[in-house]
């Protein structure tokens, strides 16, 4: 085969055409983001009155870049934020899924709990803060219950959700087989609610990852929320705009990675 054959069987392959198209819209799409950034720099500083704000725009930020970097700033606030981010994360897991099992294994559970459960969801998990200082040693452990509080309710009306769609036969026909609770739970419910559980927990890691950063805001000295507030503090809006990058980055690379979990492990329910 020839050079000119393997290039036109390369370029008629649809699944190659479907990923460079998908490439080519993803690289597009931030390509008029930063369209609409740099416009939007362009016009404060050509206005007398905001041209001290110039810094917001992508030029400045970009270059603020290293300077942060060779700092350790953005190491030191990206470590300060996961950490909390996990610690939140994994106790909102740990306690969502099994309060999600207990709901949709149990009518009275879920009669009795609907009510004060829809009320404690809607309270804004930052109208929390007060309370969590008084409560909490440390401002740390403060932040770690407002990430938990804000994202366990995903997690536990996504599993919820997952356990009433399971067919009811299959319990009936495992309890006949002589299968024992914990059979019922490692062989028949957490691999037919694996995409459900997973979806739930990307909702959650979106929620809390939201919460993170204005609860950094007060009260800490490390993290993303911190970094952002200083830069205010000290004008350097460059510095400011690109930790929001850092922010909006990171929390695209935590979310796709919770996409590719949901791909190579959620199969199971469609299986």
């Amino acid at each position: 085969m020839n050079d000119g054959a393997a290039i036109a069987q390369v370029a008629n392959n649809p699944r190659l055409k479907s990923m460079g198209r998908s490439l080519f819209n993803w690289a597009a799409g931030l390509a008029v983001l930063f369209a609409f950034w740099w416009l939007g720099g362009y016009l404060l500083f050509i206005n007398p009155d905001t041209t001290n704000f110039a810094d917001f725009g992508p030029i400045p930020t970009l270059k603020a870049f290293p300077v942060l970097w060779g700092e350790g700033t953005i190491q030191a606030a990206i470590a300060s934020s996961s950490y909390r981010l996990a610690v939140g994360l994994s106790i909102a897991i740990l306690c969502g899924i099994p309060i999600g099992i207990l709901l949709g294994r149990s009518k009275t559970f879920r009669e009795l709990s609907n009510s004060p459960f829809q009320l404690l969801r809607m309270i804004s998990p930052l109208s929390w803060e007060p309370i969590a200082v008084i409560v909490f040693v440390t401002w740390n452990q403060a932040i770690i219950f407002l990430l938990a509080i804000a994202s366990v309710w995903p997690v536990v009306f996504a599993t919820a959700a997952g356990l009433a769609k399971v067919d009811p036969a299959w319990f009936k026909v495992a309890r006949n087989l002589g299968a024992k609770p914990w059979h019922l739970l490692t062989q028949i419910i957490l691999p037919a609610i694996a995409f459900d559980v997973l979806t739930g927990i990307r909702l959650a890691l979106g929620v809390a990852w939201i919460v993170l950063v204005p609860a950094e805001f007060l009260g800490v000295t490390s993290g993303l929320g911190y970094s952002i507030a200083d830069a205010r503090e000290t004008l350097s809006y460059d510095h400011l705009t690109a930790m929001v990058l850092v922010i909006g980055i990171f929390g695209y690379i935590l979310d796709s990675t919770c996409v590719l979990l949901i791909k190579r492990y959620g199969y199971i329910r469609s299986a």
